[in-house]
């Protein structure tokens, strides 16, 4: 199985070369070594949330959108198919998301 760390290697370094970026590009915007990027595209390195930040804003992606790619890359090899809307993720008004679907 495909690790959390690979797939999010895959996604980014997809999101840079659609973007026509050379990790020397990405490595100058997010300040992060080019080696540790490396490494990170190639899934040997697990990224923190300030890494991903950074990197996600120099390839000016959002960084909610590279998780979905990721996720989306976990369900297919799961098998599963993604929810549309989650059930436990609160909405800004701190009612879960599924009770205001259910309610609509």
């Amino acid at each position: 199985m495909t690790t959390m760390r690979q797939f999010i290697g895959e996604v980014l370094r997809a999101r840079r070369l659609a973007a026509g970026l050379t990790l020397r590009d990405v490595s100058a915007k997010a300040r992060v070594s080019l080696g540790y990027i490396s490494e990170v595209e190639r899934g040997h390195k697990e990224p923190s949330s300030e890494l991903l930040a950074a990197l996600t804003g120099a390839l000016d992606v959002p960084l909610s959108q590279v998780l979905l790619d990721v996720s989306t890359l976990l369900a297919i090899e799961e098998g599963t198919e993604l929810a549309s809307v989650s059930s436990i993720a609160p909405d800004p008004t701190g009612v879960p998301l599924a009770d205001t679907v259910s309610a609509a």
